[in-house]
């Protein structure tokens, strides 16, 4: 009888430490996925932050050519 019942405690700490090490690993592919994804996302911040200052410097030479376009016409 105390044979099963250490049999039986073996086998839940032998189970319970497989559990452990899974969760471990993917406790640490987790860690791993989340740093590149916020690696990711701060250079797409970057690349948006630069792209709206590009896109503010087009908008301005074409009012700036629109500007001109219109002054040519009256002139």
């Amino acid at each position: 009888m105390e044979k099963n019942i250490n049999l039986n405690f073996e086998n839940d700490l032998k189970r319970l430490e497989e559990r452990l090490d899974d969760l471990v690993e993917i406790c640490n592919r987790l860690q791993t996925e989340n740093k590149s994804l916020k690696e990711k996302q701060e250079t797409l911040s970057h690349e948006r932050a630069s792209m709206v200052q590009k896109n503010e410097q087009v908008r301005a030479r074409v009012e700036a050519m629109i500007v001109r376009l219109k002054s040519m016409e009256q002139g």
